[in-house]
């Protein structure tokens, strides 16, 4: 029986929801391998747990460091797996066994972050350019979730689009209890976003389109959900000095709150210059939220017609959007009918089982 390691270091992470739902179908599938599950510490229990029968091990090398250039490279060299399957780009540029790559997209090679020491960022993104060639090049398939990654990572590394796999994500309905925020008590209007507040999430230009809808809508409110980090509290701060009222910082939510969030909003606003896939808008209409999205990079194709779409670079063309979903009843109801429909054609078992076709291909 032929040996697996999936790297799920980033577990439990915006980025990890991934490999955690990967995991999880594969493990429901059980198929003919042995899975050794490689993770942080604070995802071991949670993994046991979810995958009893599949071996878990502790992995506490951090992305972007010596420690998984060395440590890490060291632990799958022990392993002896038959095939490991890293779940992002970052891996140790040393190991020699075989392997297939999930790239997400190629967003960190084109946006600069400010949250980070320019000159190390600027030398890091340099590297990570190198890192995306090189292991699009040495890994025997390269899974991507949109066909628009596909075709953009073989445009950059030169690879064949054979090598290359779509694997769609999915979004599943949140189970748990809605929970109101106190914040959004009366029942005021909002719209939201949830999500990363990094450079291409486009925020400061959503931020700027929301004080034009406050001249025609003076009680509508922004609702930015995500983790508080140094991003968040310089557009934190940014709000405070301009004096604008009514934007909404939740830091840290939970599934209820989200939940809660995507049930009562007006419209789920997605301004994004750059995705992989966009899986909160898509998690949106699984709760029956409007949603109106950048036309930009893999949206449209993600979203289809299910989606109210605006130019991301133009902050006219966001106020317009978003006030065509407020105003016009027809146009909002039918997105809500269209986002159910098309969140439907997403499946978690079907990506899992598309994933296991390209281990049986990269073993054979």
């Amino acid at each position: 029986m032929s040996t697996i390691v999936i790297d799920a270091r980033e577990s439990g992470t915006t980025t990890g929801r991934y490999m955690d739902k990967l995991i999880e179908y594969l493990y429901k599938i059980q198929p003919p391998y042995e899975f050794i599950i490689l993770t942080k510490m604070h995802r071991t229990e949670y993994f046991a747990h979810l995958t009893p029968n599949f071996k878990v091990l502790l992995s506490p090398f951090k992305e972007f460091t010596l420690d998984e250039q060395l440590g890490f490279k060291k632990q799958l060299d022990q392993l002896k797996p038959d095939l490991v399957h890293f779940t992002m780009v970052q891996q140790p540029v040393l190991y020699r066994g075989k392997t297939v790559t999930t790239m997400q997209d190629l967003t960190g090679i084109r946006f600069k972050n400010p949250d980070k020491n320019p000159i190390v960022y600027t030398i890091k993104q340099q590297v990570y350019k190198q890192v995306n060639k090189w292991a699009a090049h040495k890994s025997a398939a390269i899974i991507t979730p949109s066909n628009f990654v596909k075709k953009d990572i073989v445009n950059f590394t030169h690879i064949k689009p054979t090598k290359v796999t779509v694997t769609h994500e999915a979004a599943d309905r949140i189970t748990v209890p809605a929970e109101p925020l106190k914040k959004l008590a009366g029942g005021k209007p909002f719209i939201m976003y949830v999500g990363r507040p990094t450079p291409h999430k486009n925020l400061e230009r959503l931020i700027e389109a929301f004080t034009k809808l406050q001249v025609l809508y003076p009680d509508l409110k922004l609702v930015l959900a995500g983790k508080s980090d140094p991003n968040y509290k310089r557009i934190k701060q940014s709000v405070s000095d301009r004096d604008i009222k009514n934007v909404i910082f939740t830091g840290f939510i939970s599934e209820g709150s989200l939940r809660w969030l995507y049930e009562h909003c007006a419209a789920y606003i997605f301004p994004s210059l750059s995705e992989g896939f966009g899986l909160p808008g898509l998690e949106a209409m699984v709760h029956g939220a409007p949603v109106v999205s950048s036309r930009a990079t893999c949206l449209p194709e993600v979203y289809g017609d299910a989606a109210h779409y605006f130019n991301p670079l133009d902050v006219d063309d966001i106020v317009k959007a978003v006030n065509d979903v407020l105003t016009d009843e027809k146009l909002r109801q039918r997105l809500i009918a269209a986002g159910l429909v098309q969140a439907k054609k997403y499946s978690w078992q079907r990506m899992a089982e598309q994933t296991l076709a390209v281990y049986g291909k990269s073993l054979s």
